[in-house]
């Protein structure tokens, strides 16, 4: 059974693990491996993201920089050009959480500056020196992601004994480094990092044995849409993955993810609402409002 924990996002205390949560996923890149060069245009960004609300996102994830297999970094102005208009015009129609995917930290300042609520960072802090102790200062709150190697490197030959053991080694540790420099566990929420430096059978297995991270005691995302082990097993490009997507999706929720993200969030919420009504009181089966605004309790 998935636990309930407090994710703390700015001032408000949100209980995770009473249904799932869905995060929309809204790249503004030219080079996305499934949606690369849709969003590029402000407006079109930004009327995704509301689309994405109205069919029931608990939070949007923005992303200015391609993390796809063999991808190369984006330098810090580009990313921000991407990102900073999208993030500004999105949050004045909206109050939903706005999660922005970076690993850099003058990017980071810059979008918590615009009113970003998240900041998930695929290097789990480690790629930039300057990154850990911005967010600590700020009591930002940060998804934290395994991944071996970089995007450009990741997917050379990865190897593990146990992919469990040492995923939830190294996430462990990443909690540790950031408690240590003052940033509030409840604060973190972790991703095992699905297709990151990931064999197809350590993908499976990450799925299979989630519960196994639930020793970690906090919350669980998990980004499997139209991942490519999923076109392995469907023999079936990004944009035909949707079925597949959906059942890693609620097979992830049933084996304890507290976060889903991913890019069709109706279809994949409907999915999750039905598995949650048959689990019953298993996945926390009460029925809540998508909107995070009428499920949080307030830290002052």
């Amino acid at each position: 059974m998935r636990k309930e924990r407090i994710f703390r996002i700015k001032n408000r205390d949100c209980i995770l693990g009473r249904r799932t949560w869905i995060m929309g996923i809204l790249n503004v890149t030219p080079d996305s491996f499934s949606d690369g060069g849709l969003f590029l245009d402000r407006e079109k960004a930004v009327d995704h993201g509301m689309r994405m609300v109205d069919e029931g996102a608990d939070i949007i994830d923005i992303g200015g920089e391609s993390t796809r297999p063999g991808s190369e970094p984006t330098p810090s102005k580009e990313e921000l050009k991407r990102v900073i208009p999208v993030l500004s015009a999105f949050k004045k129609k909206s109050g939903v959480p706005v999660s922005v995917d970076t690993q850099k930290a003058d990017v980071a300042s810059a979008v918590l500056d615009e009113g970003a609520d998240i900041i998930n960072d695929i290097s789990a802090l480690r790629n930039d020196p300057d990154m850990l102790p911005l967010l600590a200062g700020r009591q930002a709150t940060v998804i934290l992601m395994h991944m071996k190697g970089t995007p450009k490197t990741m997917q050379v030959r990865p190897c593990y004994q146990d992919v469990l053991a040492e995923v939830g080694s190294f996430l462990g540790e990443r909690i540790r480094a950031a408690t240590e420099k003052g940033l509030d566990a409840q604060r973190i929420v972790l991703d095992p990092g699905i297709g990151f430096g990931k064999r197809f059978e350590d993908n499976l297995n990450l799925i299979r044995n989630l519960n196994r991270l639930e020793i970690l005691e906090r919350p669980i995302l998990m980004g499997i849409s139209r991942k490519s082990f999923i076109g392995r097993i469907l023999d079936a490009p990004a944009d035909e993955r949707l079925e597949g997507t959906i059942a890693a999706a609620v097979l992830s929720m049933v084996r304890g993810a507290h976060i889903l993200r991913v890019h069709d969030v109706g279809a994949v919420r409907k999915a999750v609402a039905v598995a949650e009504a048959i689990m019953g009181d298993s996945a926390g089966g009460e029925s809540e409002s998508a909107n995070p605004e009428l499920k949080t309790e307030h830290a002052g």
